[in-house]
């Protein structure tokens, strides 16, 4: 608020007018008394107050009856009475011994309406707009509300939204507030335009940015909405790719949306400045710490000389050098890097320089635009709190960890002076975002006990409750199965960065000659050991209950061989049911993907160990393992290649070995153009395959983009070629089962191409593989669609 008041001179009182800048205020006039002497009334009388109490005027001005006031008190009680928010007009004159204060009040909005809002429901506008039930009402809050639908319509999509509005007096100075929106057709983003790139082509950047061009699909993605925010947003991620890809001169150059009106549709030009490709040269660390040698400290430096310029290791040393240093008793030390770049050689020197840096504390953390998210989701992230030495690379770090919760769609860390010179504010400003996902998939297997259409179905939180937790509840199933599943995920157990959860779930098969129930549960704790390596610890236990098909028994349940022709190791299993299975297991996963959605860079590797026996029945030990390896051959085509192996071996202690349903079991991770169970040892008495102790597979794969189909559609193409082999038996039965000589190690292989839909309901996948190389014991299928899992 303003406001401008100019007094007359000590020989008389004038007539006054200040205009203030306060919502639908008018100009204000009163008597001003005489600037040279105070002067004093004997009583104030209130005048035009309707529903505020004369009594409650009076309470907000401080000059008194019988007491002496100044051109300053009536200057106070002006503005005191505008800063109510009652009053629209203001008049303050004395008349002889009396103080006459004349307002006019605002108008009371009884109920604020919304008429033709379909997209935007009414509680979410009414949480936008200024003007509230039993509120003042304002012609410019009215213009100001109105301006601000318009905006959250821009914001899923709809430029040209029109909002009417039309106020309806209701008497006793009360008014209904009406807002007529014409919701207007869904602005779309016809193009989105690259200028200046030659190192990336269209669809690779592309797929860097967040905004995307319409498709047929983008009313379920809600990916193609122009917002400045957004755009900025963008303009950083194709700075960090460029950046982390040795560009380190790249500049954005412009990057604007225009509407045409007419199509209703944004054409959105970005314009980069790529630069020069640089590699590191010489890197050396220098400290200006008496106590610290640089030399020492250069093993914890990620940047190589020759190495490809990538502005994440240097951030990445920054932050090694920072914590070495910090535990060495140097808690403000600041590693400053200092890039010399050679613009003939097209290097860059890196030297990291250690000082000592100002002394400076974290007065408090203050978090803001967080509705939903719990404050403590949000200070848990910091490795610093109120009173800590401020340390500028620990709050960067905490900023990555923001952003990688998913919870947020910006996140902007800030500083402001504190209240002393030595004191900080950190200021977290946060945009939420949507944390709930509801997914549909559907698969296809052309052969096997379980061919036929299959869907599946999940409901997830990764916020529950503001409080950081996710949940997960999925079902799906098939002509021959069902699967249910419930997981939940307390991601800070006891306060630390130790994830605990766990899992319940219930799955049934029929099979040929077979069916199978088994329900179990897992409580798990995982643990974060490095920025890539992780580890996670589980207790699993499971009830398994086998019984023979109908087709395969007797009107008296007993096993008719007559009826069907089954494995002794199949019946051996069932007549063991219900089997549990009590057992501890391990994980070690390294993970360097760049980005889990799309990878392009980077290895994921996870190494597994199970060990059945604390209780129950089942005694094994298992170990698995798998390692992914993506490389990009083409920037300019977008050619992703990828490259992964994988093997296992189980092996049972004890009296009663393993049984048939603990071996392992091909399936399309291992190799694909084959049958789930469709490879391995055989029963040669009855043809079916038993699976086996040992596995060892290989995958090498290219993706590419579809040429003509736009990038916003997510789809890829690949070509790949499978090897694998599964092999060994310790099943043990009375005859014993004759394996032939199935149990040998014999390679099988295959070589197809496959579609990969980044769909809204999850990664699917249609793979035709052909097998090269097989045994005549084999069971073959070509094709195979369904979710696909790339880790």
């Amino acid at each position: 608020m303003k406001a401008a008041f100019k007094f007359a001179s000590a020989a008389s009182a004038v007539a006054l007018s200040a205009a203030l800048a306060v919502p639908g205020a008018v100009a204000v006039q009163f008597v001003a008394v005489s600037a040279a002497q105070a002067a004093v009334v004997n009583r104030i009388e209130v005048r035009g107050n309707q529903r505020v109490d004369a009594d409650t005027v009076r309470n907000y001005i401080t000059i008194k009856p019988g007491k002496s006031f100044s051109n300053t008190d009536i200057d106070d009680a002006v503005k005191a009475l505008f800063g109510s928010g009652l009053f629209s007009d203001v008049r303050i004159n004395q008349v002889g011994s009396t103080l006459v204060v004349q307002v006019s009040e605002y108008q009371v909005v009884n109920q604020v309406l919304f008429q033709g809002n379909k997209k935007l429901k009414d509680a979410q506008l009414s949480g936008a707009v200024q003007l509230k039930p039993r509120g003042a009402f304002s012609q410019a809050a009215l213009d100001a509300d109105a301006a601000t639908i318009k905006e959250a319509y821009k914001r899923v999509g709809r430029d040209d939204v029109t909002v009417g509005t039309k106020v309806m007096d209701l008497g006793e100075n009360r008014v209904n507030v009406v807002f007529e929106i014409n919701e207007g057709g869904r602005t779309k983003i016809a193009a989105i335009n690259f200028v200046g790139n030659s190192a990336f082509g269209d669809r690779r950047l592309s797929d860097v940015i967040s905004t995307k061009r319409s498709s047929v699909l983008s009313f379920m993605l809600r990916d193609d909405i122009y917002d400045e925010d957004r755009l900025r947003a963008d303009e950083e991620a194709l700075r960090r790719f460029y950046f982390n890809r040795g560009y380190a001169d790249f500049q954005v150059v412009s990057a604007f949306g225009e509407l045409d009106e007419a199509t209703n549709q944004y054409t959105i030009t970005i314009t980069v400045d790529e630069g020069q490709r640089y590699t590191f040269g010489d890197v050396s660390v220098e400290s200006t710490i008496a106590e610290i040698d640089g030399a020492q400290l250069q093993s914890l430096v990620e940047t190589r000389k020759g190495d490809v310029y990538n502005a994440k290791n240097v951030e990445d040393s920054i932050i090694a050098i920072t914590e070495n240093v910090a535990g060495k008793g140097y808690a403000f030390a600041k590693v400053t890097p200092r890039g010399d770049r050679n613009f003939e050689s097209r290097t860059i020197n890196v030297v990291y320089t250690v000082d000592q840096g100002a002394k400076a504390y974290v007065e408090r953390i203050e978090i803001r635009g967080n509705e939903r998210t719990r404050d403590f989701v949000i200070r848990r992230e910091f490795d610093v709190s109120e009173g800590d030495a401020f340390n500028q690379v620990l709050i960067q770090r905490a900023k990555k960890r923001l952003e990688a919760l998913n919870f947020f769609e910006k996140v902007e860390v800030s500083t402001a002076p504190g209240s002393q010179p030595d004191q900080v504010v950190l200021v977290v400003d946060l945009v939420e975002k949507s944390t709930g996902e509801f997914s549909i998939g559907a698969g296809y297997s052309t052969g096997g006990d379980n061919a036929g259409p299959s869907i599946e179905g999940s409901i997830t939180e990764r916020n529950f409750l503001g409080r950081g937790q996710f949940i997960k509840f999925s079902a799906g199933g098939g002509k021959n199965s069902r699967d249910y599943s419930f997981s939940f995920t307390e991601p800070y157990f006891l306060g630390r960065r130790i994830a605990a959860g766990f899992d319940i779930y219930r799955q049934t098969r029929n099979y040929d000659h077979y069916d199978s129930d088994i329900t179990g549960g897992t409580i798990r704790f995982g643990l974060p050991i490095t920025d890539n390596v992780s580890t996670q610890l589980a207790y699993n236990i499971s009830k398994e209950e086998y019984n023979l098909s109908d087709d395969c028994v007797n009107s008296s349940g007993a096993y008719d061989p007559s009826r069907c022709n089954v494995s002794i190791a199949i019946l051996d299993g069932v007549a063991d049911s219900p089997w549990i299975k009590s057992s501890v297991s391990g994980t070690l996963v390294y993970n360097t993907i760049d980005d889990m959605k799309s990878p392009h860079a980077g290895i994921y590797a996870n190494f597994t160990t199970e060990v059945a026996g604390l209780g129950g029945d089942a005694k094994f030990v298992k170990v698995s393992g798998r390692g992914t390896y993506y490389q990009t051959l083409s920037e300019e085509l977008d050619i992703v290649a990828l490259l992964s192996a994988g093997g296992g071996h189980v092996q049972g202690f004890g009296d009663d070995g393993l049984r048939v349903f603990d071996q392992f079991k091909n399936n399309d991770r291992m190799i694909r153009g084959f049958e789930y169970n469709g490879i391995g040892p055989v029963d040669t008495a009855t043809g079916e395959h038993l699976g086996g102790t040992t596995y060892f597979n290989a995958t090498a794969e290219a993706q590419f983009p579809i040429p003509v189909v736009p990038e916003s559609f997510g789809l890829r193409g690949a070509v790949f070629a499978d090897a694998a082999t599964l092999y060994g038996s310790k099943i043990e039965t009375t005859p014993p089962v004759n394996f032939g000589t199935s149990t040998d190690m014999q390679w099988r292989a295959s070589v197809g191409i496959g579609l990969l839909w980044a769909s809204p309901f999850g990664p699917l996948r249609i793979d035709y593989a052909v097998p090269v190389a097989k045994q005549d014991t084999d069971n073959t299928q070509e094709f195979n669609f369904g979710i696909s899992t790339r880790f």
